[in-house]
């Protein structure tokens, strides 16, 4: 009877201390709990804020009108690393690279718990590490902040940047990141990087056996180069390759085929089209990260390869420049600077582009152009090829012989030297030098030297950027504007320059056309025109067509004689495969402007059937009134036409001829007359030329308003 009510106080002690120590237990629990919060909470908090690749310094890249390649440039720190996006890579990448590294990237948040389960059980059963469990979202965020230590606690911290990023970033701008940070072994980082350096191509179309050799490389990149061991990379790509054939996401007989293709043992170089223009470009911006040209980048290539094959042909020491632009916009889509930029025996690295040259006979058209808008010619004149002497200058043909009698449209296209000093000595040196250098065509005259009739026969120097300008101005009718590699200049439109009148122009381009081609090319679609400089220095050839201007310099960089180089043989089937590789059909000139002047010499006014020198004209005709630039104020007559001008003309002998813009006046006969009326049709400028029976002529451009 007493047992049972000695034991009852005993078993309430017991009771009441067993729920003393559990509430003991809780309490250390949730204090351990706390603090392990608490100190988690402090160790995050002192990593700082996760890295997100703001600051990262990416290589300076210059890029064509289109966005692709044409040179990138190593880091400050010598890396190549250049930003990718996953449009910038072939779509089955990104596939074999989520079968391969990280199944569930579009599902987790930064960690995939399931396979970190995977991997901490078979750390535990097997006492090491049997697979990994990094997503790439933690391997960016190791990339961002790069350790050499592998230990638990850098695991924990790819955690933390992996769960950091996925709040932060998006998907796609995270695997933007990897794109662009992954290791490929040496300074290369990032997959277009590696693409282009191992494979010579961006990484926008991959075979599968290459698409497995970048996803293999980033997990060990120094020990799987290819380009220092190949049959490391090749059992890399395999185990890549069975991972993906496991998961049947390609069929096994395109598999089979992807081991059969070799691994590429070395590294190529990397793009380097237009050097010399992407160097200027770097130079004028040094702070950009991003260049963009008007550059095409396959006319560029398609025209280096051009430059480089056939300057190897021409001999040593030869080196080729070529610029191709769009005449209506001005954007050059190609300059080539020299045959080879490493060749130093050809002085590659020399931008004959920018050089002065002498331009031999490539000035003429411009000459004759003046002529003709002068009124002194037309191209069916007749004209003298016979020596001629003007003081102690007396030109000559480059075969040495003469033609005699010809029309200037053969004169031009033969480019005889005789009848264009002629033209010139009547246009004048001076002017004709200010007319191009008005358009934009600078012509750098000898020390000391004065405008003379030599410089129509190459006595001056001229750079073939320059050049190409002025012809680009022909093709224009008559106007000319800066040419620019600056995609989307943001520099103020400039208007454009007048080089000649649009009919004069005309008349030049529909000569030019005309002349005979080199051997084994059309005629008959591309205008053009050679050159060659005293004693073989420099062989020009520069063409156009309805839509492009093309020029092209031949020789030395160092100015040294090159026996038998001549535009014609040397340039000008340079010139003609350039037009070729631009892979379209010539286009068509634009017609003949309104009042323009189209007749056989027998049907010219007779003042313009035959030209003739100064030494023959009467250099007394003058037009004195109206003077050269005025303005001029129209009255209207009562039926609402405006009233006759008056043209007064002192000088001169024999009958007299008035040219209104080109044309005759409408009666054709000024006759002996010296004050005359003409009709104008509206207000604007006209251009009046009166040609006495002697062939002598003056010229007045006035504006009517």
């Amino acid at each position: 009877m007493d047992a049972p009510s000695l034991s009852l106080p005993r078993k309430r002690g017991r009771g009441r201390r067993g729920t003393a120590r559990r509430k003991i237990t809780l309490a250390l629990a949730a204090s351990s709990l706390l603090a392990c919060i608490a100190f988690a909470t402090f160790w995050i908090l002192s990593l700082g804020p996760a890295p997100r690749g703001e600051g990262l310094a990416y290589s300076t890249t210059v890029l064509d009108r289109d966005g692709r390649l044409l040179r990138p440039y190593t880091t400050p720190e010598g890396r190549w690393r250049l930003p990718a996006t996953r449009a910038d890579v072939d779509p089955r990448f990104f596939d074999i690279l989520f079968a391969y590294e990280d199944k569930r990237y579009a599902q987790h948040h930064g960690v995939d718990v399931l396979a970190l389960g995977r991997a901490l059980s078979q750390l535990v059963l097997n006492g090491r590490i049997v697979s990994g469990a990094s997503t790439i979202s933690m391997q960016v965020g190791r990339l961002l902040e790069p350790r050499s230590e592998r230990s638990f606690a850098a695991k924990l911290r790819q955690i933390v940047r992996a769960i950091e990023l996925e709040r932060a970033l998006g998907k796609d701008e995270i695997l933007a990141l990897y794109l662009s940070l992954a290791p490929y072994g040496g300074n290369l980082e990032g997959i277009r990087a590696a693409s282009l350096s191992y494979f010579g191509k961006e990484p926008r179309r991959l075979s599968l056996a290459e698409s497995a050799l970048l996803v293999a490389l980033p997990q060990a990149p120094e020990l799987r180069r290819p380009d220092r061991s190949v049959e490391v990379a090749r059992n890399a790509r395999a185990r890549v390759l069975d991972r993906i054939a496991a998961a049947g996401i390609v069929p096994l007989d395109e598999i089979e085929r992807a081991r059969r293709e070799p691994v590429p043992a070395g590294r190529k170089l990397m793009p380097m089209l237009a050097p010399h223009a992407a160097d200027a470009m770097i130079a004028a911006a040094p702070e950009r990260s991003i260049h963009r040209l008007t550059l095409d980048a396959t006319l560029q290539k398609s025209l280096e390869d051009l430059a480089r094959d056939r300057a190897r042909a021409l001999g040593p020491m030869i080196s080729i420049a070529i610029v191709a632009v769009d005449h209506a916009s001005g954007e050059i889509l190609a300059r080539v600077a020299s045959a080879d930029y490493f060749d130093m025996t050809r002085a590659g690295q020399v931008d004959m582009t920018v050089a002065l040259r002498s331009p031999g006979s490539t000035l003429k058209p411009f000459i004759y152009g003046l002529g003709i808008e002068d009124g002194l010619i037309h191209p069916e004149t007749l004209i003298e090829d016979r020596p001629v002497r003007y003081g102690s200058y007396a030109p000559e043909n480059f075969d040495l012989s003469f033609q005699g009698t010809v029309t200037v449209r053969k004169a031009l296209q033969l480019s005889l030297n005789v009848p264009a000093v002629a033209v010139l000595d009547k246009v004048g040196a001076s002017r004709f030098t200010a007319r191009l250098e008005q358009a934009g065509g600078a012509l750098v005259l000898p020390k000391g030297e004065v405008p003379g009739l030599a410089m129509g026969l190459g006595g001056v120097g001229v750079r073939l950027v320059d050049l190409v300008a002025l012809y680009a101005g022909i093709a224009r009718l008559g106007t000319t504007i800066t040419l620019s590699e600056h995609f989307a200049n943001e520099l103020p439109i400039e208007p454009p320059r007048r080089l000649l009148d649009p009919a004069a122009a005309w008349q030049v381009a529909n000569v030019l056309i005309g002349t005979p081609p080199p051997e084994n090319a059309a005629g008959g679609r591309i205008a053009f025109k050679t050159g060659t400089s005293y004693g073989y220095r420099d062989a020009w050839a520069v063409g156009f067509d309805g839509k492009r201007t093309i020029g092209v310099w031949v020789g030395r960089p160092d100015g040294a004689p090159v026996p038998g180089l001549y535009g014609r043989a040397a340039a000008a089937p340079i010139l003609f495969d350039a037009f070729a590789r631009t892979g379209k059909l010539p286009q068509t000139l634009p017609p003949a402007p309104k009042g323009t002047l189209i007749a056989s010499n027998a049907k010219l006014p007779p003042p313009l059937q035959r030209f003739r020198g100064s030494s023959e004209n009467s250099a007394a005709l003058r037009i004195m009134f109206p003077p050269n630039g005025a303005r001029l104020e129209l009255a209207s007559g009562e039926d609402g036409k405006p009233e006759p001008i008056a043209l007064k003309i002192a000088g001169g002998t024999g009958a007299l001829t008035v040219l209104v813009n080109g044309m005759p006046l409408p009666e054709n006969q000024a006759g002996r007359r010296r004050t005359l009326l003409f009709a104008p049709e509206g207000p604007g400028f006209v251009r009046l030329t009166v040609i006495d029976g002697a062939g002598a002529t003056d010229s007045v451009m006035v504006r009517l308003q």
